[in-house]
């Protein structure tokens, strides 16, 4: 088996995915504009979104978000909407990147090992589409390494001027593959599906151009 690792992330127009759920989801370097995705949100990119975790069999989070992941989602898991997303992120395994050794309460939770990075990779042999939320600070490590197939940017039209970057200052140059239009949301938000480009090594980034979900 040879899964596909996909990262998803909200981000604003000038690239910032810090802490776009909730006023304290991360106030590292004292981020104050927690919560700044909702205003903003519509429909059309709740079922890309929703879409996305139908397809997933395994979930790897950031320690921080898995925290708010775990203090949310076992609750919500009757009706549909959100008892959808939760009875399918209870059904799978979920997979944490954290220097530390957290107890891990959610059932089907794992601490991933010291490098985390090769260990998600790995996943590639034990799962189909492993899919990487938020946790923006695990991502750039993700993407330092080039150790994804797919990124999807939900992409917000607010600027917000400071915080955690998908790319920060300093990041490595690298050329990404759209792989198919942009989804535009009623309310002019943008969704970008990308991978990285063809390396020289023999299909290690093997990609399916054109499609976008």
């Amino acid at each position: 088996m040879t899964g596909r690792i996909t990262i998803d992330l909200f981000v604003s127009l000038d690239g910032v995915a810090q802490a776009p759920g909730a006023p304290d989801e991360d106030r590292a370097g004292g981020f104050p504009y927690g919560g700044w995705q909702a205003p903003v949100s519509g429909e059309r990119e709740g079922r890309e979104i929703a879409r996305g975790i139908d397809e997933m069999d395994a979930l790897v989070l950031g320690r921080r978000t898995y925290d708010i992941f775990a203090a949310c989602w076992p609750h919500h898991v009757q009706g549909d909407g959100a008892g959808r997303i939760g009875r399918k992120f209870a059904a799978i395994p979920k997979y944490v990147a954290s220097r530390g050794a957290p107890a891990l309460e959610w059932e089907g939770s794992m601490l991933l090992g010291v490098d985390a990075v090769a260990d998600v990779v790995a996943l590639r042999e034990v799962h189909k589409s492993i899919h990487v939320i938020g946790s923006v600070d695990f991502v750039q490590s993700l993407l330092a390494a080039d150790a994804y197939d797919e990124l999807r940017l939900y992409t917000y039209p607010v600027v917000i001027g400071r915080g955690k970057k998908v790319f920060p200052e300093g990041a490595a140059p690298a050329t990404l593959a759209l792989l198919g239009d942009p989804i535009v949301s009623e309310r002019a938000r943008s969704f970008c599906d990308t991978a990285p480009r063809a390396h020289s090594e023999p299909a290690r980034w093997a990609t399916e151009p054109g499609r976008v979900r």
